[in-house]
């Protein structure tokens, strides 16, 4: 009898979960989070775009901010190699080797994922966490190695505060971006970098 009773009470193995999906998924639930923002954002938006069964959607992601805690954590594997960074000898051209038109639309729409989070951030530190792991620090990561690298060659002062020059860049487009919403262009970053960056490290463009 206690063998019956174990056996009935035994969950039923069904087919495994099919994940092959979620990278999509999860890259549409940006793109709704940063059309509407978090607050006006819903699963149901997010399936309708992904042409996904809502039920799926449900199983995988018990509620919205599971899947945009899931999603922004995603973004930080699409990080660049800071191994094969362009080393061009320079500070400047360093920085300019990075302004490619890829890099430029990933910048802002790492923004604007940014703006739709701001009130999960505030409710949510697990999220706060997670948005700077994955929109702020991957670029300040870039930005410290090209400043270590001038430091090295002696190129620009030993005692530079690196920790803040490497948040002017993000910080200039982020305004340009999100209060003046403008895009960002080519002649905008290097604005940034001949006018702001290498006159903060005693630097004149070339």
């Amino acid at each position: 009898m206690a063998q019956i009773e174990q056996a009935e009470v035994k969950p039923r193995l069904g087919r495994k979960r099919d994940h092959t999906r979620d990278p999509e998924i999860l890259d549409v639930a940006l793109d709704v989070l940063a059309e509407t923002g978090y607050d006006g954002m819903t699963i149901d938006m997010v399936a309708t775009r992904a042409k996904a069964g809502k039920a799926t959607l449900y199983r995988r992601w018990p509620s919205k901010s599971h899947l945009v805690l899931d999603a922004v954590a995603c973004m930080k594997g699409r990080d660049l190699d800071l191994d094969s960074l362009p080393d061009t000898g320079t500070l400047r051209g360093d920085l300019v080797a990075m302004i490619k038109p890829p890099s430029i639309r990933d910048s802002e729409r790492k923004l604007k994922v940014m703006a739709g989070i701001v009130s999960m951030i505030a409710r949510n530190p697990e999220m706060a966490a997670a948005a700077h792991a994955a929109l702020v620090e991957p670029r300040a990561a870039v930005n410290r190695i090209f400043f270590q690298r001038a430091i090295d060659r002696g190129e620009i002062p030993a005692d530079v505060d690196v920790e803040k020059l490497c948040m002017i860049g993000p910080a200039l487009v982020a305004y340009r971006v999100l209060m003046l919403r403008t895009p960002v262009d080519r002649e905008f970053l290097l604005s940034n970098i001949d006018g702001v960056i290498l006159p903060a490290v005693g630097l004149r463009a070339a």
